[in-house]
């Protein structure tokens, strides 16, 4: 589904853009984050506001531009809320203003439902990973793990095949990670369920080992989630061919494993963690 970059949006990635850039630097920018149309006329504010507003009309993904744009600011250690220099900048004024403005971008981006994701990516609010699976995944340093997750939420709305797909990988790869850092025996057949066994049984996630009946219940269920994703991606995901039955899946379908996914993988990490500080 094609989603438009929100007004409020342009408004503080123009004021940003403005503030930031140079009349060259800023067409150079929008140039590179694939703006729709040619340079608009007007001061440096109104020129991205309009080269936005036309991107709107006629990109295919207009997020994917606007991402673009505000990577670079974003992703600058200096711009950070908690950065705090060493040495004094040269010009404190300027810095300041350009860090409340990209702690303005990234509140529209909350209040519009939509996150900013490292690499130059924005996602919808309600399928982004969770600020903690973010640190969790970033602390491990896996590239494979992000290419997963990145292809999952470009992939949710238009090939909904494809993202189930990405959603098993992305466990997938946690439980084959999980396995050779703990230097545990691989499974012969390596694909979502054996892997997770050998995980589950050394991770201690036994539902009989756990008091709580309530969690009981959760743990159970853990496993069936994981199950039918696998089972998804083999029957209808794009790393396979259909057979006779077709599989109608929707957007909603996939946000749903993806959705899951990103839940049982911050568990699965979380329960590694806290394994670690035992020993």
């Amino acid at each position: 589904m094609r989603k438009n970059i929100p007004s409020a949006l342009i408004s503080v990635v123009a004021e940003l853009v403005a503030h930031a850039e140079t009349h060259a630097s800023l067409e150079n920018l929008l140039l590179y984050a694939d703006a729709s149309g040619e340079p608009p006329a007007g001061n440096k504010m109104a020129k991205v506001q309009a080269w936005l507003m036309e991107t709107n009309k006629v990109h295919a993904k207009p997020l994917d531009v606007v991402a673009r744009i505000v990577s670079g600011y974003i992703e600058d250690p200096d711009m950070d809320a908690n950065f705090n220099p060493i040495v004094p900048q040269v010009n404190s004024e300027f810095f300041t203003k350009k860090r409340e403005l990209v702690r303005k971008v990234e509140l529209i981006l909350t209040r519009s439902n939509l996150r900013y994701m490292q690499g130059g990516f924005i996602a919808s609010g309600d399928l982004a990973p969770s600020k903690r699976l973010d640190e969790l995944i970033r602390d491990r340093d896996v590239p494979s793990i992000h290419r997963e997750f990145d292809r999952a939420m470009e992939t949710v709305d238009s090939k909904p095949r494809e993202a189930i797909s990405a959603a098993s990988n992305i466990l997938e790869s946690i439980f084959k990670i999980y396995i050779e850092d703990n230097e545990l025996p691989m499974p012969d057949k390596q694909d979502l369920q054996p892997v997770f066994k050998v995980v589950r049984t050394h991770l201690g996630l036994d539902p009989s080992s756990v008091e709580d009946q309530d969690l009981q219940r959760i743990i159970t269920g853990l496993f069936g989630v994981v199950d039918g994703i696998g089972a998804l991606r083999t029957h209808a995901g794009s790393a396979h061919s259909e057979g006779r039955k077709t599989y109608r899946l929707e957007p909603r379908h996939a946000r749903l494993a993806v959705s899951a996914a990103h839940t049982i993988a911050s568990f699965i990490l979380e329960t590694w963690d806290k394994k670690k500080s035992w020993q």
